[in-house]
């Protein structure tokens, strides 16, 4: 019964999933197979609660819910063991999950031979992004802790010499999006960049293009994303964005709106505070990413009890509504019609399967949605607790 059960699996996800397909905003089937035969006589019931919405200047559909191939192929969240990323991976997919963001960096490669691994028989019916610029072929021993970036290379030979090595890594002949990798002002300005993007657009290579800004959220990304939207027209900006930190948000939706370009979203909890995981004993190591987001342990500290201390101000979001904390940070995104995916941080199947139901939660309300700018407005009305001089 379970393989029979995981064919028509098959069925609701990729032969009637396109039905929905032209929709901005659209909803995963819950599809009612009536299975009359000697063997089965039964009503099987499988529903998908992942949504989809539309890639800008495409038809390319990607699952509201995606999956930041990060987490499983870098080490920064605890994860070593290939097999348990593997296992992430595919029962992402079982679960509606169609979007991966990875890229070329993670892992020296990693980041894109894992997903061939996991999930290379289902190209078809999944969308990968990845991304380029970073210069680990020639800096592969490079200290790689914290937001420590390697030099970068945007030049035409190179965009196109690393397409070329992620189409390898990938095992595809294209890739859906692809993304020019924390690129400055000035890499945005020069014209044989994007010129070099259309030229793969055009061979088949790429479907699309667009920028992941960063690594840090910064001011400057602000600068960095209205020129990437209105002058080279990307289907997507890459931001850090959640409940906690609104200001590239703030600082791009209008323009994205108002352009026809979408976000995806990653670091959607705050690096774990919005996951409601987190106490004031907590503690994270220096191979954790999360020990690198402030520089010393009283900042540390500073920025662990202040965010605990906003996240109680949130509680109103979960109250009676049925969702968990970390829905709620994820249906908030959501709730902002130019975003286009999300891409929590992924470490554990619970996790997992407690994300991927979040699109069937309850949606914001205006008045919801109101209270949120107020507190945010004014930095959730608390003190902050300073750090020790």
């Amino acid at each position: 019964m379970a393989s029979f059960n995981r064919l028509f699996t098959f069925f609701s996800l990729v032969i009637f999933r396109p039905a929905c397909y032209n929709s901005r905003n659209s909803s995963g089937l819950s599809t009612l197979f009536l299975v009359c035969s000697e063997k089965f006589s039964s009503a099987l019931f499988v529903e998908n609660s992942v949504k989809y919405r539309t890639l800008s200047y495409s038809d390319i559909q990607l699952s509201e819910v995606g999956f930041g191939v990060w987490t499983v192929s870098t080490s920064w969240w605890g994860i070593t063991d290939e097999t348990l990323g593997i296992d992430l991976l595919r029962r992402a997919f079982d679960l509606g999950i169609t979007f991966f963001d990875t890229a070329d960096t993670y892992g020296n490669g990693q980041g894109e031979t894992i997903l061939a691994k996991a999930l290379g028989d289902k190209r078809r019916d999944l969308v990968i992004a990845t991304k380029l610029g970073y210069d680990f072929y020639t800096h592969k021993d490079a200290d790689r802790r914290g937001q420590r970036e390697l030099p970068q290379n945007f030049s035409p030979e190179f965009i196109t010499f690393a397409c070329e090595e992620s189409l390898k890594r990938l095992g595809t002949d294209y890739i859906d999006l692809y993304q020019l990798h924390n690129p400055r002002l000035p890499a945005i300005q020069k014209d044989d960049i994007f010129e070099t993007l259309e030229r793969l657009q055009k061979s088949g290579k790429i479907r699309s293009y667009g920028v992941a800004l960063g690594p840090a959220i910064a001011e400057r990304q602000i600068a960095e994303g209205e020129m990437a939207i209105r002058d080279r027209k990307v289907a997507t900006v890459q931001i850090i964005y959640n409940l906690l930190e609104q200001m590239l948000g703030e600082g791009l939706f209008e323009v994205g709106r108002t352009c026809g370009a979408g976000f995806l979203v990653r670091v959607p909890h705050s690096s774990g505070l919005l996951e409601g995981k987190y106490s004031e004993q907590t503690t994270f190591t220096e191979n954790d990413h999360r020990y690198h987001r402030v520089s010393d342990d009283e900042r540390k500290k500073e920025w662990l009890i202040n965010g605990l201390k906003k996240v109680e101000q949130l509680r109103f979001l979960i109250e009676g509504t049925g969702r968990t904390l970390a829905q709620m940070a994820l249906k908030f995104i959501l709730a902002e019609p130019s975003v286009t995916s999300v891409l929590p941080n992924i470490y554990s199947i619970e996790q997992l399967e407690e994300f991927a139901k979040a699109p069937e939660c309850r949606d914001f309300t205006d008045e919801e949605l109101e209270r949120v700018a107020d507190l945010y407005s004014h930095n959730f009305y608390l003190e902050t607790t300073p750090a020790m001089p």
